[in-house]
C-alpha cells in the first residue's frame, strides 16, 4: 500500500481510511483515521465543515486500517516524512462515535500505538453527542484512565440559540443535555485527558453576541473547575467549506480577544487551564 505524503485532509474524501496530515493543533504529524470512507456521517451539520459532498464504493475495514497505520508509522520512523507521529486521530468524514466500528477501531489503534509509536497519543475528536449513549460514555471514560489518550470535545456555543446556528444539530440533540452530559464526563475523566475545542467564525455575517460569549465562558469555566481539562483550543476557519461564504473566517485579533477574556476569567478563579488560539 502506497503511503502519500502529508498535505491536507481532502484525501479522506477519496475513500482513504488513514491519511497523514500536519496538524496545527497537535503541532506535528497526525495520522487521521476515517471511519466513514463512503460518505459523510454526522449528527451536526456545521456551516463551517470542510467535508465536501462525496460518495465512494469504499467501506471501512479494520484490517485495512491496521495495515495503513503500521505502514505510515514505519515510514515516519525511517524519515520518510522527516517527523515523528504526534498522534493517531479519529475524525474523518463525520462524528466518529456514530460508526459501528468505533470501539474496535479505537482499541486496535491503541494497541498499534503502544507497539509502534509509544510516544504518540490516540485522539478522538468528537462533537460530544456520542456521550449521550451510555456505552460510548463508559468506553471513552475507561480510555482516559487506561491509555495514552486525549478526547477533544467540541463546545462551540454557550446558548441554545447560537448552538443551532453554529452547529446545526439533529433535532434530537438538546444543547442543555449535551452540556450536562459533557460536564459529568469531564468530572469523571482522568486529569488532563480532555481538551475543549471551540470554533470561532461568523455565520451569515453574524458573530456571537455578548450574552452568548458570557454563557460560553461560564460553561468553559464550570468544566475547568473540575480540574480535568487539559487545555482549551479556540480555532478559526482555515479551510474551504461547501457552503462558503455562509461561514467566514474571523481575524486572529478576534480569536485573541476571546482567548484573553477567557484567560482572565480562569485566572480570577485561580485556574491554570491553558487557552490557545489557532487561526
Amino acid at each position: 500500500m502506497n503511503v502519500s505524503p502529508p498535505h491536507d485532509h481532502r484525501s479522506r474524501e477519496k475513500g482513504l481510511i488513514v491519511y497523514p496530515v500536519y496538524s496545527r493543533r497537535s503541532k506535528g504529524l497526525s495520522l487521521g483515521v476515517n471511519l466513514f470512507p463512503s460518505r459523510k456521517t454526522c449528527s451536526f451539520n456545521c456551516p463551517y465543515c470542510e467535508v465536501f459532498p462525496f460518495k465512494t464504493d469504499f467501506s471501512f475495514d479494520v484490517e485495512l486500517m491496521e495495515t495503513a497505520l503500521i505502514e505510515n508509522i514505519e515510514n515516519t520512523s525511517i524519515g520518510a516524512y522527516g517527523r515523528m507521529v504526534k498522534d493517531v486521530c479519529f475524525s474523518g468524514n463525520g462524528e466518529p462515535t456514530l460508526s459501528p466500528y468505533f470501539k474496535i477501531a479505537v482499541n486496535s489503534a491503541c494497541a498499534i500505538r503502544q507497539k509502534y509509536a509509544s510516544a504518540a497519543q490516540v485522539v478522538v475528536i468528537t462533537n460530544g453527542t456520542g456521550l449521550l449513549r451510555q456505552d460510548i460514555f463508559d468506553f471513552l471514560l475507561e480510555k482516559t484512565h487506561r491509555e495514552q489518550f486525549n478526547l477533544w470535545l467540541k463546545i462551540d456555543a454557550g446558548t441554545e440559540e447560537w448552538f443551532k446556528i453554529i452547529d446545526r444539530p439533529d433535532s434530537v440533540v438538546r444543547f442543555s443535555e449535551l452540556v450536562s452530559t459533557t460536564r459529568k464526563f469531564v468530572e469523571k475523566a482522568n486529569r488532563n485527558a480532555v481538551t475543549i475545542q471551540t470554533m470561532l467564525c461568523s455565520v451569515n455575517g453574524a458573530v456571537p453576541r455578548q450574552e452568548e460569549v458570557s454563557a460560553w465562558e461560564q460553561t468553559i469555566l464550570e468544566l475547568a473547575e473540575t480540574g480535568n481539562v487539559k487545555n482549551v483550543h479556540l480555532y478559526g476557519k482555515a479551510r474551504p467549506s461547501p457552503e462558503d461564504p455562509l461561514a467566514q473566517a474571523l481575524p486572529l485579533s478576534f480569536l485573541e480577544k476571546r482567548a484573553d477574556s477567557l484567560r482572565r476569567l480562569l485566572e480570577d478563579a485561580k485556574l491554570n487551564t491553558p487557552v490557545e488560539t489557532f487561526e
